[in-house]
Parts: structure tokens; sequence; C-alpha cells
């Protein structure tokens, strides 16, 4: 069965892309995240959570480090043909057109055995012409496991090296 946990706190130090604070301080921002969960039983998706507070600037792209990796057990039977899409919150999407810069992230079940632990970073873009708040502890994208299928003759050998983006390199 496939789970969220965290990165460790050095990979989203490392990730998260703020400089100039102590430790200390990044530490309570760290120990704060929350793992995605669903927002209601009958949601498809589990939402995840700002980790800080972001005034999310009119026509910008940022890059959100979530604290998130998505686990599978390579041993269970049917968790290697799963994948975890992430997409905005529809609300986002709705009112703002808040989008992802990839459209729709494709995490691989072997992503979390990638170089950066599988860290989820969610890049989004605020096409709006209004800063937006996105408060920490916030929903602001969700992800949903999806079982696939590889046709015939379509597989791979060829093991995961890299981190995001690495698959083909």
């Amino acid at each position: 069965m496939s789970h969220f946990e965290k990165v460790t706190f050095e990979q989203w130090r490392d990730d998260c892309g703020v400089r100039g604070l102590p430790d200390a301080e990044l530490r309570e921002w760290f120990d704060a995240i929350r793992l995605p969960q669903q927002g209601t039983a009958g949601s498809a998706g589990c939402d995840f959570f700002m980790p800080f507070n972001l005034n999310f600037e009119a026509g910008s792209t940022f890059r959100i480090a979530t604290g998130v990796r998505w686990v599978t057990d390579a041993e269970e039977p049917g968790d290697r043909d799963k994948v975890l899409l992430i997409m905005p919150r529809s609300g986002l999407g709705f009112k703002y057109g808040i989008r992802l810069s990839n459209t729709v992230g494709v995490i691989d079940a072997d992503y979390c055995d990638a170089d950066n632990q599988g860290h989820i970073i969610i890049s989004m873009v605020n096409p709006s012409n209004k800063t937006i708040e996105l408060p920490e502890g916030k929903a602001f994208a969700q992800g949903i496991v999806v079982k696939y299928e590889i046709p015939e003759g379509a597989g791979s050998d060829e093991s995961r090296r890299g981190g995001f983006g690495s698959t083909g390199r």
C-alpha cells in the first residue's frame, strides 16, 4: 500500500528556496508540514497544504517545496502500476486561473527512490492580475493515485537515477 511521508529536514531546507533564515526557524516550518489528506470521505484526491505563507504575485511562477514524498512498496502486488497525479485545487483554478507550470504533475512509483528522496515540488503559475494570499496550512493542490497499464512491448527495464524531470536524461 502506498503512503505519504516527509522528506528529511535537510532535503526540504535545500529545496525550499528560502535563504538567510536560521535552521531553527526553518525547522519550525518543516515540523508544521502536514501530510496530504482527503478533504472529505468522498474526495478522490488528497490535499497538499502550504508549508509557509505566500503572497503569490500576479503573473508569477513559484515552486513550492511540499516536504512530502509518495512512497510505494515494490514488493506489494500492484503498487508499481500506480501513479500519483498532482493538480491544483479546483477553487484556485476556477477563481484565479492558478495552474501547475507543467499542467499535471506525474509522480511515478519509482520517484520515491530518486536522488532528492522523491521530494514533491509543485510549480504553480498565477496568470491573474491579482496577488493571491496562500496562507500556511491552506490546501493548494491535490494528488490522485491512479492505476495504469503499460502496453505490451512498451515496457522498460531502466532504473531511475535522478530526481524531478530526470527520466530520459
